[in-house]
């Protein structure tokens, strides 16, 4: 896909992907359960992909996971939404990735700027109204808060994703590189990015006529 489509994005552009993907972090994610409301997933998904995480998980058990398209401006297209019926399940997928669950909780004694993000690491919030039921905390390994100096003793749920993803990228980046996404993710996603890149025009047959071209010759 990459080759057949190469001739029809400009060198900028190219170069732009190129950028965006060798920065992408993929040991760095966060989860999201049951969130109410569409402008805060909306405003969650734009803060993540404009600091370079390639994947958002969100937990649908009670509450199913809306965005509103006018705070996101398409913005979602470059994210992997991965969506878990039970937050068990979404558990279960990243710790076979290997991750370390970090649960948001509001008094926790340790704070962002204390976690170890050289590992791969969810930065898990719970609903704006309730957060993280018990049994969501004692499935996450460990829990973190976010240093609230003032007299304001919370932040809205969007807020503090942006805030929590900015310090845990910053740090990520500077343990394990610019990005870490492995070879073959970078390249699947670079196809992905090219197609997104001409869906006015329709990726898909643009490459299929490719192919078509090569295999008559």
């Amino acid at each position: 896909m990459v080759e057949a489509l190469t001739p029809l994005l400009s060198p900028e552009r190219r170069a732009k992907i190129d950028a965006v993907l060798a920065r992408r972090l993929a040991g760095l994610t966060i989860v999201l359960s049951n969130l109410h409301d569409p402008h805060n997933g909306a405003a969650a998904i734009r803060s993540l992909e404009a600091l370079g995480l390639a994947e958002l998980h969100v937990v649908e058990t009670t509450e199913p996971f809306r965005f509103s398209s006018t705070v996101t401006q398409g913005c979602e297209k470059w994210v992997s939404l991965r969506r878990h019926r039970a937050f068990a399940d979404g558990a279960r997928v990243l710790r076979d990735q290997g991750f370390t669950l970090a649960a948001a909780v509001p008094g926790a004694t340790r704070t962002i700027a204390e976690l170890d993000v050289s590992r791969p690491t969810a930065l898990v919030f719970g609903n704006e109204h309730a957060g993280l039921d018990a049994e969501e905390q004692a499935a996450c390994d460990l829990t973190f808060g976010i240093p609230m100096p003032g007299m304001t003793r919370s932040l809205n749920l969007s807020v503090s994703v942006a805030l929590a993803v900015y310090d845990c990228a910053q740090r990520r980046r500077e343990a394990v590189g610019e990005g870490d996404l492995p070879e073959s993710d970078r390249e699947r996603l670079r196809a992905r990015f090219y197609a997104l890149s001409l869906d006015d025009r329709g990726a898909e047959p643009l490459v299929e006529r490719w192919v078509r071209e090569r295999v008559s010759r």
